[in-house]
């Protein structure tokens, strides 16, 4: 993000804030996770793709036994993911996770789009059913990439458990830039954080915090802008699965401005 906390512009143009090293972390984040998780918000403004280009990293997941490229999820309450949007190709396994208000038509229009549908059968998509149903499917480590809104939902109930941010030397401004964590914000903000680790990438720092939780989810959030989050096999006395959640948040790229070939948005 920025250094004043944005992480585009008001207009949500994607805009330059780290570099190749950071991007290499990022790669790497990907290349050990099992899925990768964006709001419906990200696939309309940015059409991402969240597939590996690094042949060494792919051909790495299949030694190990896994897809070339991490499963990609959609949080879209009322299924409104374009049909055509990038992340419905045949490069890797996407899941598309609404709620009660998706109409039939969508849900199957997405499905012979190549989706599989997830419905929380809530009014929102339900962050607590979705990571319920990622630990049955088997994801055990997943990276969730924004935006703010579900950054937000995560922390809202309390399921971080450490938080990594990389600021770059930039300042973007704008009262309606999107942040780091938007929603409707906490009414009574908690010391929940405990910076561990301070380095510096590229033309910026990389901050790593531990986040205090006393829920069964947690969630690591890394900010150049990506969600991790791992899901342990463990089940609690409650039946309800014991989970880890790391959450990475990486900026903001315009492909305009780099070489890389993926425009890759944080919220």
């Amino acid at each position: 993000m920025s250094v004043d906390g944005k992480l585009s512009t008001r207009e949500r143009r994607q805009v330059k804030i780290s570099g190749s090293d950071d991007f290499a972390r990022v790669t790497h984040l990907r290349k050990e996770c099992d899925a990768i998780a964006v709001g419906v918000g990200t696939v309309m403004a940015d059409n991402p793709h969240l597939v590996l280009d690094d042949e060494e990293a792919r051909d790495a997941r299949r030694a190990d036994g896994k897809p070339a490229s991490p499963h990609r999820i959609v949080l879209d309450s009322t299924g409104r993911t374009p049909t055509d949007a990038r992340i419905l190709d045949s490069e890797a396994k996407t899941f598309i996770v609404v709620s009660k208000r998706a109409k039939s038509d969508s849900k199957q229009a997405l499905r012979k789009a190549g989706a599989e549908i997830i419905d929380t059968h809530t009014e929102r998509v339900s962050i607590e059913t979705l990571l319920t149903e990622l630990d049955n499917s088997g994801v055990e480590h997943l990276v969730v990439e924004g935006g703010g809104e579900i950054i937000f939902s995560f922390f809202d109930i309390g399921a971080v458990d450490s938080l990594t941010v990389y600021v770059g030397s930039i300042i973007i401004g704008g009262r309606d830039a999107p942040t780091l964590a938007d929603g409707d914000g906490f009414r009574f903000p908690e010391d929940t954080l405990t910076l561990e680790n301070v380095a510096t990438i590229d033309d910026g720092v990389l901050l790593e915090y531990s986040c205090w939780t006393d829920t069964l989810f947690g969630i690591a959030i890394v900010w150049s802008c990506v969600i991790e989050t791992k899901l342990s096999r463990a089940v609690s006395s409650t039946g309800r699965p014991n989970q880890w959640l790391y959450a990475n948040v990486h900026p903001r790229i315009d492909p305009t401005l780099c070489d890389w070939t993926d425009s890759w948005r944080s919220l």
